[in-house]
């Protein structure tokens, strides 16, 4: 084998596993909440604001 072929060989399974990983990523659930998220909030007892007023 020469360089350029182990080179190439590299790349390509780096590829492969970016890629495979950036597929995994998308497909898993997320656990828990996000930042800024506010669904833990009980927002039944605001007023919510009246449209023209």
């Amino acid at each position: 084998m020469n360089i350029q072929l182990i080179i190439v060989v590299l790349l390509f399974g780096a590829a492969v596993f970016y890629v495979g990983r950036l597929v995994y990523k998308s497909l898993t659930a997320k656990s828990g909440c996000g930042t800024n998220c506010k669904c833990g909030v009980d927002f039944s007892k605001i007023d919510s604001p009246q449209a023209g007023k």
